[in-house]
């Protein structure tokens, strides 16, 4: 990856670390799984209405909304609600990078060099020693709370192959147009479980504190999460093979453990720290190193069969 890519690839990694205390927060207020159909609905809706649909085949785009929007956020924060910390929730969600590589390699036959594999492992053990470090302190998560994370992150792999293989003409309409998909089911998915008693009443007192605090969080993962941090990342997908973008989502939970103890008063101990530092070089040590570029195509033909995203505009940051 180009530094440039780098930059923004990491400036991914900020806003959705910093977007598990939003997600905190607005739990506060609604139900889990209202609270993902509001996500969702908030972009949806302008997107019908303004945004052309990309030329991508449907199975893409509804694998696409399934994985990464219905899949990873009615886990992820049904894990949050049932007492997940915040800081372990964003670092558990990670397990999406490896799930990525290895579902890459697997179905797309993608090919994972050796310093590629070396930095994922790398970076896996530093998550799995900040894991075990935080399961091992009072108050850490339960099993079924991890395992909840685990299946977010396992959703969320899904949703980046399936975006990797749509080969959006636009990737930012691509991102867009995938929040059409998870409104109706997880509305519905709402009224069954949650019930339209509960769903009333997380609409009364929005005014107070938490009600207050719950919608500036819910802006903060619509506009700068979702828009900005999705947008980017689907860009990124489409220019760059899934082992090579994918890692640097492990970046995530040094934001979000950090962001946690600043915010929410969450504990960081220097062993996470240290930990942490590890993740961070795992990401650097798999994404960086001299790139053998590939002989050029002979034909704008050729061109378009090697890199279907070469001909995709490039959308503003």
């Amino acid at each position: 990856m180009p530094p440039r890519h780098v930059l923004l690839a990491v400036l991914v990694a900020v806003t959705w670390g910093l977007n598990f205390p939003a997600i905190h927060l607005s739990l506060q207020q609604f139900p889990p799984f209202l609270l993902v159909a509001l996500r969702f609905a908030v972009i949806a809706v302008p997107t019908l209405l303004l945004v052309p649909r990309p030329r991508v085949a449907w199975r893409w785009l509804l694998g696409y909304g399934t994985g990464f929007g219905v899949l990873q956020f009615v886990f992820l924060y049904l894990a949050m609600d049932t007492g997940m910390p915040t800081g372990l929730a964003s670092l558990v969600l990670q397990s999406s990078a490896p799930f990525t590589v290895l579902l890459a390699a697997v179905l797309l036959r993608e090919r994972l060099t050796v310093r590629q594999g070396l930095g994922v492992a790398i970076a896996v053990v530093g998550l799995g020693g900040i894991a075990v470090h935080r399961a091992g302190l009072d108050g850490g998560a339960a099993l079924v709370p991890v395992v909840l994370t685990l299946c977010g992150g396992l959703g969320w792999a899904f949703g980046n192959l399936c975006n990797r293989q749509a080969q959006a003409d636009s990737p930012f309409r691509l991102m867009m147009w995938m929040t059409v998909v998870p409104p109706l089911p997880m509305l519905a998915l709402s009224l069954l479980v949650e019930g339209p008693a509960t769903i009333a009443a997380s609409f009364h007192g929005l005014t107070t504190p938490t009600g207050l605090a719950a919608l500036g969080g819910l802006a903060f993962t619509v506009l700068v999460a979702t828009v900005v941090g999705t947008g980017l990342w689907t860009w990124l997908m489409a220019r760059h093979s899934s082992s090579v973008v994918a890692p640097f989502s492990m970046l995530v939970p040094v934001v979000g453990i950090g962001s946690s103890w600043l915010f929410l008063h969450e504990p960081t101990r220097p062993a996470e720290l240290a930990l942490g530092t590890l993740v961070v070089g795992g990401v650097l040590l798999g994404s960086t190193g001299r790139r053998t570029p590939a002989p050029p195509p002979s034909s704008a033909a050729e061109r378009r069969t090697a890199d279907p995203a070469a001909t995709a505009p490039a959308e503003p940051a």
